[in-house]
């Protein structure tokens, strides 16, 4: 296994532990609903599976959009000579970009899903900021079939730019790699916490790590670029 593999591996395994660990719409919803319909431990680690790799599959869906790019990109005549060092670009330029948008979304407070319960045990979902406290008007009542579909519409964004630099490359292995360490990090997290949950455990929770998230990403894709493109991993 290749320094640079090793590099794009932990990246994918930091972007997908710290995306999901501090959103807690990724492990409370499973906890409320195993409490409120008294639902055993193997249907409450069932649906978090469920949703945990819908939610992995839709942000897959979105990176081969990335893997296609960088497929394309390196088709070009010219860039066969360089497309090492190409890749390596590509991941610190996104990486920039990712981290910039998430710095902004993170100072603008841009509205996000926030799961929270009512009326006895009945959860909703709404559209939320961090700091707002009035209860909002327009909420959906959340079931099990209609928080898979939330999880499917949910991609994780940075890694994109992590399969982009593999379809540049033209890495089969790589990118079967990055996807396999994705969905595992990202599932096994889910299920960790919420199995927790389950037995009374909480994890702390963070607001701050919540808001940040994006920027946290796009941070550890620049780390990777700038460690491919000057340091040489």
């Amino acid at each position: 296994m290749n320094a640079e593999l090793i590099t794009l591996l932990l990246s994918t395994v930091a972007i997908s532990f710290v995306h999901t660990a501090s959103g807690p719409d990724h492990y409370l919803p499973f906890i409320v609903f195993s409490r409120s319909r008294k639902w055993s431990l193997a249907t409450t680690a069932l649906w978090t599976a469920l949703c945990g790799i819908g939610h992995v599959l839709s942000s897959v869906l979105i990176g081969f959009i990335g893997i296609f790019l960088g497929w394309q990109l390196a088709k070009i005549e010219g860039f066969q000579d360089v497309r090492g060092g190409l890749a390596s670009w590509s991941l610190l330029i996104l990486g920039v970009f990712y981290l910039i948008w998430g710095l902004y979304k993170a100072y603008t407070n841009r509205p996000h899903k926030h799961f929270d319960t009512y009326e006895g045990d009945e959860m909703y979902v709404y559209s939320h900021r961090h700091g707002e406290a009035v209860l909002p008007q327009n909420k959906l009542k959340v079931t099990p079939w209609i928080l898979l579909a939330i999880f499917v519409m949910g991609p994780s964004e940075p890694i994109v730019p992590l399969l982009f630099y593999s379809g540049v490359t033209h890495s089969t292995a790589e990118i079967l790699a990055l996807i396999s360490v994705f969905t595992v990090t990202t599932v096994g997290t889910m299920l960790a916490i919420v199995i927790m949950g389950y037995y009374g455990y909480s994890l702390l929770k963070s607001d701050v790590i919540e808001r940040y998230s994006s920027a946290i990403g796009g941070a550890v894709v620049t780390i990777a670029g700038i460690g491919m493109v000057f340091l040489d991993w």
